[in-house]
């Protein structure tokens, strides 16, 4: 009976790896799955009929599976046990004392000839080899990492007295980045290397705004407090400020401008609050310091710094309305998701545009307010770049253009404004753009601060068809180059995993950018570019391969494999189709909104480069579905275009069993030496403990959103990966030094400070991130050594 019952099995088996393994042959892939298929067909009438033959065969089912796994991946564990580890069970499991002594001759009741007996025993010993050599492989594969590149940064002070940006106290967190210029960067030296494993809680604050059954998906909390002499100030995802004492966590009072809910909202989050200080009165007087506060109902309100009041000098008592101006004003559609920028006496403001919902949204505008009365000062608009006088009531800004929903930076010495921007909604739909929206979409923007005229542009996407929006904070550090001279530069981080390093003052590359050939063949609508700009430091991955794709077992590696042969995917900036096109790197981007970390007396670099396949393809209008239906105000299912004459449904390259199609890892931490655009190190990071069903924390190198931060001390503070967990780095080796588990998801970035006590703290925010599917909460979590 477990003959049969085996027998059955593999048939199984193999008319299942038959009929996929026919599908993937027919578009062009691997033969492999067929000729197995066959094997297992064989295997499975030899077990019917007790031939011991039936070991034979499947010894050579291992061994040829061997040989074409290694062929495909090498010694790489996780490629290597996903093709090969069903296989070698059954082999095991063929192996019981009951399947082989039931294939044996000597089992019948009439003794065998010698003849018989040597011809048809079921010896052990070709499928124990077989299974050895899969074993002695996947031993030597498990000790072998051929994704990590170990290295070292540099660590001696090329600059004794760095420019950090605008002037804040050593223990204090002024801005998003810490300072205008967006570093992530404390020059507090408490914490080491050495004595980082030592951290504790200092205290936990939970602010009671939770995820709520009507909020649309996209709902996190990413917020990075400030810290302003004793007191932090912080946002929560449905835009409740409150300030804290830094010591204790304890409440000094909190402001609810009581947002309601709006389904058409895409994103419901804050990333932070913007501090002033009013030189212009006394001290004493109420709103003497602000906290600008901006909403997901599209205002920006200015509060009292110590009372949480509304500062009612402010616009219209207040309260800033940010869609005035708009000739369109779909309820929901726009919001600030970032803070504003404060400096030279201006409050400058950006905004999120939904993404893909429709031809007929709100503008991307880029306004300077007087940041006491909330008067417009100037305002840009990249579909009509070169007018900036404030627009007159009744005039509007140009429909859709181009917005930055992310951080800026800011160098008040040159007087200019960094803006990264993104494209112009629909993402996937190029036709009909005009001149000025061709050359700022997909940009970072030096804007004068005075006037908002450009100043200069650098486009990181030609014709962006992929979403590959400029989405962090620019950050900003002089470099020394090896003639000595010291350079203002920019670091500018791209989703496609481009970085770019350029002149502050004029935009030019410091490391080299090249154009380099990209596919084409757009639909007959539309048009790609021909060539593309490639930075010469740059995570952008290797192109995908079938080899390269991934399950946790042979079969849902196979559908990924007949998924990826369906596609479309001639590499980076394979334009959209009717098809469905592979976007690598896909649309959560290498580096997002949380940027990256720089120490500027090194002036080395510490990021989190994530890889992550995405999917999109084109419908015709006419064949959407009626509203309602099968649509996400997210980057996962179909994204309606209304007014557009396709829509397209988007996601991540998956699998059946709802994990990444491509091979791990998913995740990294990457070092590098700006000096020379070399990256010195990359190593795996992050668990899937909150990713498998069984929590077991393998380290696979898992995807993250969120930002790093760095101290003084060498110590790199990361959370974001999708795995519950705060992590500490040494920065010159990357390697992890310290982790602390999270009560939440903690895809937020990291700040430090220093408390009363004269103690170095480290802070982040805990509150998840729907998208991703990390754990939801609302904690804010402090660390000190003992």
């Amino acid at each position: 009976m477990l003959v049969s019952l085996t027998a059955i099995l593999f048939a199984f088996i193999g008319i299942a790896l038959g009929y996929g393994g026919i599908k993937l042959a027919l578009l062009g892939g691997s033969l492999y799955y067929i000729i197995t298929a066959a094997g297992f067909l064989l295997t499975a009438i030899l077990l019917f009929t007790r031939r011991a033959a039936a070991l034979w065969v499947y010894a050579l089912i291992i061994l040829g599976t061997l040989g074409w796994a290694f062929y495909e991946v090498g010694f790489d564990w996780w490629p290597l046990g996903s093709r090969g580890g069903i296989i070698v069970l059954l082999g095991l499991w063929l192996l019981l004392p009951p399947i082989r002594k039931a294939l044996s001759p000597a089992s019948r009741e009439v003794a065998p000839t010698i003849e018989q007996a040597r011809a048809g025993s079921a010896s052990p010993l070709p499928l124990l080899g077989a299974i050895a050599a899969a074993l002695i492989v996947a031993g030597i594969s498990i000790t072998k990492d051929p994704h990590n590149l170990d290295g070292s940064l540099p660590t001696e002070a090329v600059a004794a007295t760095p420019d950090m940006g605008n002037t804040v106290p050593d223990g204090e967190w002024h801005q998003y980045g810490r300072t205008q210029y967006g570093q992530r960067y404390s020059p507090l030296t408490q914490i080491t290397p050495e004595n980082v494993a030592s951290l504790q809680l200092a205290w936990q604050y939970q602010t009671g705004d939770v995820r709520q059954p009507q909020d649309v998906t996209e709902t996190t909390y990413q917020v990075t407090p400030l810290k302003i002499e004793d007191t932090l100030y912080l946002c929560t995802p449905h835009n409740i400020a409150i300030a804290l004492d830094a010591d204790t966590g304890k409440e000094k009072w909190r402001y609810n401008p009581e947002v309601s809910a709006n389904t058409q909202r895409q994103h419901q989050t804050c990333r932070g609050v913007t501090y002033w200080k009013d030189q212009s009165v006394a001290a004493d007087q109420a709103c003497y310091e602000r906290v600008y506060l901006p909403t997901s109902d599209a205002h920006l309100i200015a509060l009292d710094a110590k009372t949480g009041q509304i500062c009612e000098s402010f616009a219209d008592k207040g309260v800033l309305d940010l869609t005035r101006g708009m000739k369109y004003n779909p309820s929901g559609y726009y919001y600030s998701t970032s803070p504003p920028t404060a400096m030279d006496g201006k409050i400058i403001v950006g905004g999120a545009v939904n993404d893909n919902f429709s031809t007929q949204e709100q503008s991307g505008v880029i306004r300077a307010f007087d940041i006491l009365t909330g008067q417009l000062l100037w305002n840009w608009d990249s579909g009509n770049p070169d007018v900036t006088t404030p627009i007159a009531d009744g005039e509007h800004y140009t429909t859709n253009s181009p917005n930055s929903w992310s951080v800026f930076s800011a160098d008040e010495n040159l007087g200019l404004i960094y803006i990264p921007l993104g494209n112009q909604v629909p993402d996937q739909l190029g036709m009909g753009r005009s001149e000025a929206v061709e050359k700022y979409s997909s940009s970072i923007t030096a804007l004068d601060v005075k006037t908002g005229q450009v100043r200069w542009v650098r486009q990181t996407v030609h014709h962006d068809l992929w979403d590959m929006d400029v989405p962090a904070q620019p950050v900003l550090l002089d470099i020394t180059n090896k003639s000595g001279q010291v350079v203002p530069a920019l670091v500018g981080p791209t989703k496609q995993g481009d970085i770019y390093v350029l002149d502050r003052r004029t935009g030019e590359a410091i490391i080299p950018v090249t154009e380099v050939a990209a596919p084409t063949g757009a639909i007959p609508e539309d048009f790609s570019a021909p060539t593309q700009p490639l930075s010469g430091l740059s995570f952008n991955p290797p192109p995908l391969t079938e080899a390269n794709m991934w399950g946790a077992t042979m079969f849902d590696q196979l559908a990924c494999r007949i998924q990826f042969r369906s596609l479309r995917y001639e590499g980076r900036y394979t334009p959209p189709s009717l098809q469905g096109t592979i976007v690598y790197p896909g649309n959560f981007g290498v580096f997002n909104w949380g940027s990256v970390a720089v120490d500027p007396k090194r002036q080395v670099m510490f990021g989190m480069p994530t890889y992550l396949a995405f999917t999109s393809r084109l419908v015709p209008a006419d064949q959407i579905p009626p509203k309602g239906e099968d649509e996400k105000a997210s980057e996962q299912g179909l994204n309606r275009n209304d007014g557009a004459p396709y829509g397209v449904f988007m996601g991540p390259l998956l699998s059946p069993l709802g994990i990444p199609c491509q091979s791990p890892p998913w995740g990294y931490v990457a070092g590098v030496d700006l000096r020379t655009g070399k990256i010195a190190y990359k190593h795996k990071n992050g668990t899937v403990e909150d990713m498998a069903p069984v929590p077991i924390p393998l380290k696979l190198g898992v995807p993250g959103i969120g930002g790093p931060m760095i101290t003084a001390g060498g110590v790199a503070f990361l959370g974001a990966a999708v795995d519950d967990y705060l992590r500490a780095y040494d920065l010159t080796t990357g390697k992890q030094l310290w982790q602390t588990r999270l009560p939440a998801g903690g895809q937020s970035t990291p700040m430090s400070y220093t408390g009363k006590d004269g103690k170095q703290y480290v802070l982040i925010v805990a509150g998840g991130h729907g998208s991703v599917g990390t754990k939801a909460g609302d904690y804010v979590m402090s660390y000190k050594l003992p």
